[in-house]
């Protein structure tokens, strides 16, 4: 227990302005908390500074913050002002409201709630007297009396503090983590109200759109109710004019006769009778050609002539839908389709799930993309598979960071904003090959061809004088062809026929058709050929083009094996690849030349370099519009896509990691891939195009 005075704030107190009478009161201290240690008039907690507490003579106390303000307010001339708390006149000191007395009973009391908080240091319930201390390492509560192991006295490098000091650190941890647990909540809460606030707009707008689009539907049914019934009036009108116009030639008729009539009774000439008899045997064959009516009243409506209404019935039952999405866009993934190379198209797919992280097999979602390279804008699609699967897809025009962000719903999906790399060059998707002689390997690998029919590839092997035959979807070695056409080491280039494959063997000038097992079917050849290196074929019209760098040309050879047409002649380059499809025939040597069958040039673009570059391969896609090319520009080899018809390049890739030394050979496989043949390194390599 604890003798302490009371102001009369406490209601314990009495004071006078001559002298100050206090009551003095046994109170224990632990009654006692903060909250009776504040200013009654701004509620602040007494300190030793700004809300130092100030002894009034009223025996009230009121911290020096306040009591400025208040003189401040009030003394004007009169130098003084009223307490705040009983309205008392209070004379300000010479040294002004600062010289006023402090309260040192406030002031013991808060030395003592000090004390108090310094004392209760957390003991060792085991050992008392002995403070706790916590293992931070351990995560453990100990003295070093009761410790043993690694938290006895002996230095240990774990980290151990005093109990108080690690509640202290818990306390703010908890405090803060309760913070940051609050500012989420309060993040969801906002969130969702927002989506329930986006509900709302869409269900209107879904209300507005049914009302619009049904109001367009009676206004049909409106228009086509008016044209029945305006087809119906006229036909009507059409049948009641008629038979209104024999109305009134029957009541012309019996007028006559009834004028014929009249006075016969007081004829007496007998010839005169007999002259009206017969006028009215006359009138009577009129009368009986209109006993009849000239129109019927035959006038209805048929609905069942056929199944329109059936129809529409049904149309209306099929008029509409309301779609709705279990997408949660949160755990919604994207994932990228293949490398990330500039020229190349780069596909992100996004995997939409729902709440409980099962895959939607449903499309229809609202996904927004959008892509930058290098903090700069990039052109991106996105493409609804219908299945829950979604693909962005963008293309890089250099080396660089590429970054994209989805939103579903406009809420950003679990991996946005995905990040990658676009690399300057594409590695090889697959390098086959080594060189020797044996089933698998390559020795001066010069052109390749595929036959999607047979599913098979043919690789020329002139440094072995054979054609070696691979799986076109595993690689796998299948078969040789061998055959004395393709023996001498000289052949230079193949191509895909009815029957097999067709080799040019610019030794002897001879091009040799083979079957799958090696025997011949048939060999063209001509004087007019001089250096011929390249062949191309086109399966359904037996045609075969043959390139020629000696005569500077390529000759056209009919089904028959003869030369039917020259093209370009002179006027080429060294011819790296050669093409021919059902309409025109594409060259490559220092540029990309489209001609007819005519042999009229169409077009020429992609022109490399003089002396720096050159073609070292070229295919047409399944489609004909777009044409592959393989090219070597200063030393750089790239994979080229060009547009056949509209002519100009599409998309370039350089190739990069074991570059090819010497590109040779070209064949186009599904899913956007070009086979290379790399004549100096002996292997082909497997890279994407598109």
């Amino acid at each position: 227990m604890y003798c302490c005075s009371f102001l009369s704030r406490l209601g314990v107190g009495m004071a006078s302005m001559s002298s100050t009478l206090v009551e003095t009161v046994s109170i224990n201290y632990e009654d006692f908390n903060e909250s009776f240690l504040t200013c009654g008039t701004c509620l602040c907690t007494y300190d030793g500074g700004e809300h130092t507490p100030k002894l009034l003579p009223c025996s009230h106390t009121v911290c020096l913050h306040c009591l400025t303000r208040i003189a401040a307010s009030q003394t004007r001339d009169a130098g003084c002002f009223r307490c705040p708390i009983c309205r008392e006149l209070i004379t300000i000191p010479r040294g002004g409201v600062p010289a006023l007395p402090p309260s040192f009973l406030v002031n013991q009391l808060l030395d003592l709630m000090a004390r108090q908080r310094r004392e209760v240091i957390p003991q060792c319930s085991s050992h008392p007297g002995r403070e706790l201390l916590f293992c931070e390492t351990c995560d453990c509560v100990f003295c070093r009396h009761c410790a043993d192991g690694p938290h006895s006295d002996t230095p240990c490098d774990h980290t151990v503090v005093p109990f108080s000091i690690a509640l202290k650190r818990m306390s703010e941890i908890l405090l803060y983590r309760a913070n940051e647990c609050l500012s989420k909540l309060g993040s969801a809460r906002e969130a969702v109200a927002s989506e329930l606030r986006r509900l709302e707009a869409a269900a209107t707008a879904a209300d507005e759109a049914i009302d619009r689009h049904f109001a367009e539907l009676r206004a049909a049914l409106d228009k086509r109710h008016t044209e029945l019934k305006s087809a119906a009036a006229a036909a009507a009108a059409h049948k009641r004019k008629l038979l209104e116009e024999q109305l009134k030639l029957i009541d012309a008729e019996k007028s006559k006769v009834e004028a014929e009539c009249s006075g016969l009774q007081q004829q007496v000439e007998v010839r005169e009778v007999s002259s009206r008899a017969a006028a009215l045997g006359a009138r009577l064959g009129d009368a009986a050609a209109l006993a009849e009516p000239r129109e019927n009243a035959f006038l209805a409506v048929d609905f069942g002539h056929n199944d329109a209404q059936q129809r529409f019935a049904e149309a209306l039952t099929d008029l509409g839908r309301v779609r709705t999405s279990t997408t949660f866009p949160g755990l919604c993934t994207l994932q990228l389709e293949s490398q990330c190379v500039c020229g190349l198209e780069v596909v992100v797919v996004l995997r939409t799930v729902d709440y409980h992280g099962e895959a939607r097999s449903t499309g229809g979602d609202p996904v927004t993309a959008a892509a930058t390279l290098d903090d700069s804008p990039l052109a991106c699609t996105v493409t609804d598979l219908d299945t829950g699967l979604y693909r962005i897809s963008m293309r890089p025009w250099s080396a660089g960071a590429v970054c994209v962000r989805v939103l579903v719903f406009s809420r950003a999906v679990r991996d946005s904003p995905l990040r990658a790399r676009a690399l300057p060059a594409a590695a090889p998707l697959l390098v086959w090959g080594s060189r020797g002689t044996g089933k698998e390997h390559l020795t001066q690998p010069v052109a390749l061809a595929r036959c999607p029919k047979r599913r098979e590839i043919y690789v020329l092997d002139a440094g072995n004088s054979r054609v070696k035959v691979l799986d076109d979807e595993t690689f796998a070695f299948k078969t040789h062809i061998v055959n004395e056409g393709l023996a001498g080491r000289s052949c230079t280039g193949i191509a895909v026929t009815a029957d097999g494959v067709i080799a040019v063997n610019w030794r002897t000038r001879t091009l040799t058709e083979v079957n799958a097992e090696g025997g011949t079917v048939r060999t063209l050849s001509s004087e007019r050929l001089v250096e011929p290196v390249c062949v191309a074929a086109h399966v359904a019209s037996r045609r075969v083009a043959v390139a020629d760098n000696g005569a500077r040309a390529v000759f056209l050879f009919d089904a028959h094996g003869n030369i039917e047409r020259e093209v370009g002649g002179g006027e080429l380059g060294l011819v790296g690849g050669l093409a021919l499809s059902e309409d025109m025939l594409i060259v490559a040597d220092v540029a990309i030349r489209i001609y007819d069958l005519e042999g009229n040039l169409k077009n020429v673009f992609a022109q490399l370099p003089k002396g720096r570059g050159g073609y070292g391969g070229i295919a047409i896609e399944a489609g004909g519009a777009r044409v592959v090319c393989a090219r070597s520009v200063r030393g750089r080899p790239a994979l080229v896509v060009v547009d056949a018809r509209a002519g100009g390049v599409l998309a370039a890739a350089e190739l990069a990691e074991r570059r090819p030394r010497r590109l040779a050979g070209l064949a186009l496989l599904p899913a956007r891939r070009a086979l290379l043949a790399d004549l100096a390194g002996d292997c082909l390599r497997l890279h994407t195009y598109w």
